[in-house]
This record gives structure tokens, sequence and C-alpha cells, in this order.
């Protein structure tokens, strides 16, 4: 039998091998979620972007920790609405003119060592602050 060492340290989330069973090439054994380098991805109105860039201050209230703050910098803006990049896409070709404010993904950088006690888990919800000036 040999050993398998993950190759971060985090939580094991989904476990799909149990002890004595046979392997294959390529196989998911399990999901682990990392506990270092941790990020958010915020989802802003585009009416919200004009003054937003890559390296402004973020301050971030966890939901689930009673309004917790954590800190960190806008990393990445994404390249398109998360309409556009979803499976299926809307087609709304009603003839119609609606125009409806889409939702832009920014990515949000964790300032390191805050969560020492790893408390931050994913899917959690957050209120983004960006300090656009």
């Amino acid at each position: 039998m040999k050993a398998i060492t993950a190759p971060t340290t985090g939580i094991v989330n989904k476990k799909n091998v149990q002890v004595g069973a046979n392997l294959s090439i390529g196989q998911d054994l399990l999901t682990i979620i990392p506990l270092t380098n941790l990020w958010v991805t915020a989802n802003f109105k585009e009416t919200q972007l004009a003054k937003m860039h890559p390296g402004q201050e973020v301050t971030l209230k966890v939901d689930a920790l009673g309004g917790h703050k954590f800190h960190g910098k806008v990393t990445q803006i994404g390249g398109a609405t998360g309409s556009k990049l979803s499976l299926f896409p809307p087609e709304n070709a009603t003839g119609n003119f609606v125009k409806v404010v889409q939702r832009i993904p920014v990515r949000i950088a964790l300032t390191p060592g805050q969560d020492k006690d790893h408390i931050l888990r994913p899917g959690m919800s957050v209120v983004p602050s960006v300090n656009v000036q």
C-alpha cells in the first residue's frame, strides 16, 4: 500500500474513496478545500465598476461571523458578465428593449494572516466595500 500526499493543507470536503478500494489513473479521490491563499469573487453591478481597478483596498464583512471584518485587495475584474459565461446564456429576443444592469465578477484576494483560526469557508456571504479613491 502506498501513501498519497495532498499538494496543499486543507479540509477534506467530498471523499469518493474507501480504504481497500482499487483506484484508476485520474480517478478523483477527494476534494480538498485549501486554508491558505483565500479569495472572494464579488459580483458587482456594472454601474459600480467605473472607478474600480486592481490594487484597490477592500473591506469584507462576513455575515456568518457576525459582521467580522477582513481586508483584501482587488486582483482582477472579470472579462464578461456572469450571464455571458453561464452554461446556458439567456437569449432575450422578445422585441421589447429592457435595460438590465449586469453583474461582473471581481476577484478579491484576502490579506494573508487574517484567518489564523481557519473560520472562513467557501460559499459564505460577504459584503464587500471597495475603497475607490
